[in-house]
């Protein structure tokens, strides 16, 4: 999650397709975040990027244009490329420990919970932020 959430400005004909829009979506995000890395001295071979569709990253990794896919606009599909570069390496992860889930959806509590721990933070209480407020 880079910045914000936001709605796709396209219409995706299938869940398949809407994963792909926002995986190319990241993919824009995360390069533009290496180059102003890079001015900083931080270098990256390979970007590791974690999704929870499966058809998706498919989708991604095969670079023969199918015809239930032409209809995509031509400008999400410049993941192939990075993909086919070996700029991104697309990893599948399950919707369970997809940490960024905590930024984008309202969850159950213990799901927060879970992914807050997974990302090494803790939630804390009223009480305790109380308590820290008054020790400052």
């Amino acid at each position: 999650v880079s910045w914000s959430s936001k709605k796709q400005d396209c219409m995706a004909l299938s869940t398949a397709e809407a994963e792909y829009v926002s995986l190319s979506a990241c993919c824009s995000q995360v390069l533009w975040m290496r180059t102003q890395l890079t001015y900083y001295g931080y270098h990256f071979n390979k970007i590791l990027i974690y999704c929870d569709s499966k058809l998706a990253i498919a989708i991604s990794c095969n670079p023969v244009q199918h015809s239930r896919t032409k209809h995509i606009a031509v400008r999400y599909h410049f993941i192939k490329e990075h993909v086919e570069n070996g700029t991104i390496e697309l990893y599948f992860v399950k919707t369970d420990y997809q940490l960024a889930d905590l930024f984008t959806k309202a969850l159950p509590t213990d799901r927060f919970n879970y992914l807050v721990r997974r990302l090494g933070m803790r939630s804390l209480s009223p009480q305790e932020l109380d308590r820290l407020a008054k020790s400052q």
